[in-house]
């Protein structure tokens, strides 16, 4: 079995000394960690890896021994690195040696009971063990390729026992202590005073907010928002939504609680990304609003197009009164409904015009709102719209609720000529004796609702595209405001600046080769696609829209059942 000793290219021109690191026996591998060089005490480096042990939970030992001849002339070296064998006592005992200046290093192994070196059976896997130790290795998407699991489980070994071994790279060659490592940190920690000054401010910040928002949402439990209209409103109005949504979001921001996993503080990092950039956008509509008097020049434009689009229904409704693409309508009944939804439209105007002196007024107050994000502005935009267009959805709601009592009459009367009859117990159609009388009344009624039923579709049509097409626009506002709210933006820019930190596995370059010397490999991550990071990574969202499929849409136009812009949560959608 060919035994994989993974080294790392940080300790390639290190002085000779001991390697420590963790021997993986399930796949006859070793992970070296950092070199241990000259001078040392072996009892202070056993008690030093009892105590890494101690901490990490990782069996971090003494593995074998490095000579690097360039630093060191001395003959008896290796002699003195092959009796450390018998000091630690590891099996097998690596031994690793670099001649001069040379790339191609002699690498051997040594057994207790044999002392012939085996070096044919070695392969030398170089990493970089920072990127490494920052990356984090991701499960494959496809769980139904088992190879690829059981290679992803391979990997993950290696990956945890360097990230798991972060306490051995605290400490550099500018310590006290008696041990000398050579690790990625050696020549110093890495570190970033800005980073450590947010922490530090982090802090007071993260528990001023907590108090702040202990308050906001005690005021959003209080009895006073469960009564009837200000519940409704609450649950219906995307505004109110957004602002609940945004709420947990800035709640687990700033919990006191530490992230535990990988997925908790990138969930973390993307909420917080994402508020930002939400906030950042927002600020900059409402700059854009507020200079050059364009809230007033809106609100002068608002006006005159709620009037034109009145105009245009009434021209509309005068059509339909008429002989409609030359078709032949019930004259009653169609004056009954045009003169009913005219007298609608005047009431709306009324409304509008009523309102006209204000309306600057309160988009001078929906502006300030942007600061609180652009989703939050792009919600307040879909509720004005949901107000200037409430005569629509009224027309719709009395189309479709007349639309609707015909078709299900109909339906009943036709179950009816059959000798048929709906059984509500059981909820099936069961055989029905009927009498004359009865027969007849069914007759005279089938006839009225079927003949009365092209006058009502053709209100019904034309209401139910207006909709659509309202619901259409808000539909597309939300599916922007989902987008803010659900991309991950933090892990889009890490996967953009550092690739490695998102690793989906590794790949292994072959470096040149000699022969009588062992196989050399270079390690490299391959990063997450960025359809990958988005599907991995994305944001939750408060969306509660109705997931119907199009021939559930269709049946439901067809009977005239009503089209929410909401979905009724443990309810049956009316």
């Amino acid at each position: 079995m060919v035994l994989k000793v993974f080294f790392p290219s940080c300790c390639s021109s290190a002085e000779s000394g001991i390697l420590i690191g963790r021997w993986i026996l399930e796949q006859n591998s070793a992970v070296i960690l950092a070199v241990v060089h000259f001078p040392f005490i072996p009892v202070q480096v056993k008690q030093y890896l009892s105590e890494v042990q101690r901490v990490t939970k990782v069996s971090v030992s003494v593995l074998g021994s490095w000579s690097n001849s360039k630093r060191e002339k001395e003959e008896s070296l290796s002699e003195f690195l092959e009796d450390l064998g018998t000091i630690f006592s590891h099996e097998p005992w690596i031994q690793i040696s670099k001649e001069g200046d040379s790339k191609f290093w002699s690498c051997s192994i040594l057994q207790k009971h044999s002392n012939n070196p085996k070096e044919e059976e070695i392969i030398l896997v170089y990493y970089d063990q920072r990127k490494v130790l920052l990356s984090h290795l991701h499960p494959p998407l496809d769980t139904a390729a088992s190879h690829k699991a059981e290679d992803a489980s391979k990997l993950s070994a290696i990956f945890d026992t360097v990230a798991k071994s972060k306490v051995l790279f605290m400490t550099d060659r500018y310590d006290d202590g008696p041990i000398k490592l050579t690790h990625w940190q050696s020549d110093g920690i890495e570190a970033s005073i800005i980073v450590e000054l947010m922490k530090q401010a982090s802090v007071p910040a993260c528990v001023l907010l907590t108090f702040l928002l202990s308050l906001i949402s005690g005021v959003c439990r209080s009895r006073v928002l469960k009564f009837w209209p200000l519940s409704f409103l609450w649950s219906k109005l995307s505004t109110c939504e957004q602002l609940g949504h945004r709420l947990q979001h800035l709640q687990v921001i700033s919990s006191n609680k530490k992230a535990q996993t990988q997925a908790q503080l990138m969930r973390k990092a993307n909420i917080f990304v994402s508020l930002l950039i939400d906030v950042a956008l927002g600020i900059l509509l409402m700059s854009w609003l507020y200079r050059k008097n364009r809230i007033g020049h809106l609100a002068d434009t608002l006006i005159p197009v709620a009037d034109h689009v009145a105009e245009e229904l009434q021209d509309l409704l005068q059509w339909l009164m008429g002989a409609p693409a030359g078709l032949k309508m019930n004259r009653a009944l169609d004056q009954v409904l045009g003169r009913f939804f005219l007298y609608h439209i005047h009431l709306w105007i009324s409304y509008i015009h009523l309102m006209s002196p204000f309306i600057e007024m309160i988009l001078w107050y929906v502006g300030l709102s942007a600061c609180l994000g652009l989703t939050v502005a792009l919600c307040i935009l879909s509720d004005i719209i949901a107000l200037l267009t409430f005569h629509i959805y009224c027309f719709y709601v009395y189309g479709a609720r007349l639309y609707c009592l015909k078709i299900y009459g109909l339906s009943s009367l036709w179950r009816l000529f059959r000798g048929k009859k709906w059984n509500v117990l059981r909820q099936r159609v069961d055989s029905c004796s009927y009498d004359l009388d009865q027969l007849f009344i069914g007759t005279l009624l089938f006839t009225i609702l079927l003949f009365l039923l092209p006058t009502t579709a053709l209100y019904y049509l034309v209401f139910t595209l207006l909709r659509l097409l309202v619901v259409i626009v808000q539909g597309l506002i939300h599916l922007l405001v989902d987008l803010i709210d659900s991309l991950p933006l933090y892990s889009v820019i890490l996967r953009l600046c550092r690739s490695y930190r998102l690793a989906a596995g590794v790949k292994f370059r072959v470096l040149e080769q000699q022969d009588g010397k062992p196989l050399r490999l270079l390690m490299q991550i391959n990063p997450l696609s960025y359809g990958s990071v988005v599907q991995t990574y994305r944001l939750p969202t408060y969306s509660c829209y109705p997931k119907d499929s199009w021939a559930s849409l269709c049946k439901k136009l067809f009977l005239g059942e009503l089209i929410y812009p909401w979905k009724h949560k443990g309810e049956k959608q009316d």
